[in-house]
């Protein structure tokens, strides 16, 4: 990350793609199969940005809008297949000039994952950008994940966070609701 001031673009490592419509930064350490999943959630339709090095800024509604460097629009870097031409390999349409960053993806390796993620709440947190408050979920790399997929539910359930809908909060209410009947249900047994 370099220090912006108001002219100066912040520069953040990593792959910036939309999927659906949420901005995201798929985030991490270098080797760690960013550029890997940007490629497999192209092909499933979803546009990128920028690669290695997305440029942001303080758009005038407060949010932080995303773009590529000039030089680097179009392309991907792909370990062991090297620079690929987007625009050629996918059409115009995979293509976007630029959108405002709504959640940041950080892929960790087994060696960076200090704590297994709460079951009912993920491996989340907000991360200041600009000054705003953009949510980060961190993804630990396992054999068999299917990072696409999950890279997709996750911002299916930012999509509903956005509408208003807390999928783990709704889950704990539930659970609670369940264990006041129950109790209720052993007092009234018991009187």
């Amino acid at each position: 990350m370099s220090s912006p001031d108001a002219a100066t673009p912040l520069t953040m490592h990593g792959v910036f793609i939309q999927i659906f419509d949420v901005g995201v930064l798929i985030a991490g350490g270098s080797g760690v199969g960013k550029s890997e999943l940007a490629l497999e959630l192209l092909a499933r339709g979803h546009r990128l940005i920028a690669d290695d090095a997305a440029e942001f800024v303080d758009a005038d509604n407060g949010r932080v809008q995303g773009r590529c460097p000039p030089l680097l629009r179009g392309f991907l870097e792909v370990r062991g297949l090297g620079i690929l031409n987007i625009e050629r390999m996918f059409g115009a349409s995979a293509l976007l000039a630029s959108c405002p960053l709504d959640l940041i993806l950080r892929l960790l390796l087994p060696t960076e994952v200090t704590e297994m993620p709460d079951r009912v709440y993920g491996q989340r947190n907000t991360r200041s950008v600009l000054g705003a408050g953009i949510p980060e979920i961190a993804l630990p790399i396992r054999l068999g994940h299917n990072l696409a997929a999950l890279a997709e539910a996750a911002c299916r359930d930012q999509q509903l966070k956005r509408g208003g809908y807390d999928a783990a909060a709704d889950f704990v209410e539930r659970q609670m609701r369940a264990i006041e009947a129950n109790a209720t249900s052993v007092e009234e047994r018991s009187a």
